[in-house]
């Protein structure tokens, strides 16, 4: 349905303007990945119960030390979300062709608000990798549309710097929950989680009451009109084709896989995603415990909070304006991901060889300066080089990629190092050093042929869905 002209959709004045919608966005990116940092937070995570020579123990704290859990399992603890993400992931997208996006991310926003409560009232180690799994299956149905939906509505201009905006959130969320959950988790770990549910709350009823946005590429709704108009024939009679298509849903996503998996240009952008992500992930869930132990930080969640926090939003931002002002185009985005890539490495990489704790501070700030301001430019990348329709499957199937093969496995296996080697600054060392095959990967993405497909057989796809003062209505 891309070649043919979407009808133009009534609109009625409304409070909720682009910008507002941008907000909305972040704020629930913003609390998703507080719990990730709040989860990852000495004070919520805590430490593992432990006994000396002479046979004396110690209780531990937090999640570890109520659950008795090793380095390992702690670490599946943080990664069982993606179990959830990915099985709900191509459901959500593919009901997407006949429901709502507005709708889906009510429920799936529901879904993670109660997980999370019942994190809090979790009482061994299946208990909390369930609800975390269940929280996974709430996050899929936000990571498909969200992105889309900023594309769409942001200036044509900014794209980039809306996109950084929004993913700014990323880093942001993770810095404020280590500070949260160190916070919090000094009275008691479970209310960390009972907060954020409140938090969450109003946000997940907002998607069933708000009226409803289309994503360009899919407009259920629309596309019946359109087909019944083509074919001079009754809309009856063309939903019943529709119903009668030989293409079932699971046939159609199939289809849709292939397309992606045989575009160059996504595949790159992805594989290097991973690998970048990989280091990312173990790295924001492991930090505080590795600052601890290396530089003998007492206040680690607070330290590494701010300075994330901060780097995050500068690095994030950066890479949005960069990219906008360089003309956003994808051999740009390549060539933006694996110069910052590579100087982020060597930065981080640099900093863990200090023995000074300040001038590890300096020089991993700069570090994460140059890796957050990724962000913007790879998942740019992602939107445009797909078309339209195939934008949430292609953020729905990243996130699931970048998690799965990324932060999933990248957790429990550096817990297992250094339960192996028994030294957090070789673990940090042999992690950052991993970040240079992810600038290797984006490097060639420069040298391959790639077409912005966002505009591709559409004279009118600039015009944002949300004008200033207006809102689509289904």
């Amino acid at each position: 349905m891309d070649n043919v002209p979407t009808p133009s959709l009534t609109s009625s004045p409304s409070w909720f303007t682009p910008k507002r919608l941008l907000a909305a966005l972040c704020i629930i990116n913003l609390l998703n990945y507080i719990d990730r940092g709040t989860i990852a937070s000495n004070g919520v995570n805590g430490s593992p119960r432990t006994c000396d020579s002479s046979g004396t123990c110690s209780s531990g704290s937090g999640i570890q030390g109520d659950f008795n859990l090793n380095n390992f399992e702690d670490g599946v603890i943080s990664s069982a979300f993606m179990v959830g993400l990915l099985l709900a992931s191509p459901i959500f997208t593919s009901l997407a062709k006949s429901i709502n996006p507005c709708k889906l991310m009510g429920v799936g926003l529901t879904v993670w608000t109660i997980a999370i409560t019942f994190c809090g009232f979790s009482f061994n180690f299946w208990s909390i990798a369930i609800c975390r799994m269940l929280v996974g299956v709430g996050e899929a149905s936000f990571v498909s549309f969200a992105a889309p939906f900023i594309d769409d509505n942001a200036p044509v201009t900014q794209k980039s710097a809306w996109l950084g905006a929004y993913y700014m959130c990323l880093p942001t969320g993770i810095a404020i929950g280590y500070a949260y959950g160190g916070l919090v988790g000094q009275f008691s770990w479970r209310w960390a989680f009972w907060l954020e549910a409140i938090l969450m709350l109003p946000l997940a009823i907002t998607g069933f009451v708000m009226k409803p946005l289309q994503l360009k590429g899919l407009a259920p709704s629309v596309s019946k009109l359109v087909l019944a108009a083509a074919e001079d024939v009754s809309e009856e009679v063309a939903v019943d084709s529709l119903k009668s298509s030989k293409l079932t849903v699971l046939t159609i996503f199939w289809r849709e896989m292939k397309v992606l998996m045989l575009d160059k240009v996504y595949v790159v952008n992805v594989l290097a995603y991973i690998v970048y992500n990989f280091v990312l992930g173990a790295f924001s869930y492991w930090v505080p415990k590795a600052g601890y132990n290396i530089y003998r930080m007492s206040n680690a969640d607070y330290l590494f909070g701010g300075l994330t926090a901060a780097c995050g939003i500068l690095g994030t931002l950066a890479g949005g304006f960069v990219l906008d002002h360089m003309t956003s185009t994808i051999p740009n985005a390549f060539k933006l991901l694996s110069l910052g890539t590579l100087l982020g490495a060597i930065s981080w990489f640099g900093a863990f060889c200090f023995k000074s704790l300040y001038a590890f501070l300096a020089v991993n700030a700069i570090g994460q300066l140059l890796v957050f301001a990724n962000q913007a430019p790879a998942n740019f990348v992602n939107l445009h080089c797909v078309k339209p329709s195939l934008r949430p499957l292609a953020m729905a199937i990243c996130t699931v990629s970048i998690h799965i093969f990324g932060d999933v496995p990248s957790a429990p296996l550096v817990g297992l190092l250094q339960d192996q080697i028994n030294n957090w600054r070789e673990t940090a060392l042999i992690l950052s050093s991993i970040l240079f095959l992810a600038a290797g990967i984006w490097f060639i993405g420069i040298f391959l042929h790639s077409v912005d497909r966002y505009d591709e057989n559409s004279k009118s796809s600039s015009t944002p869905l949300l004008e200033e003062n207006t809102i689509a209505t289904a």
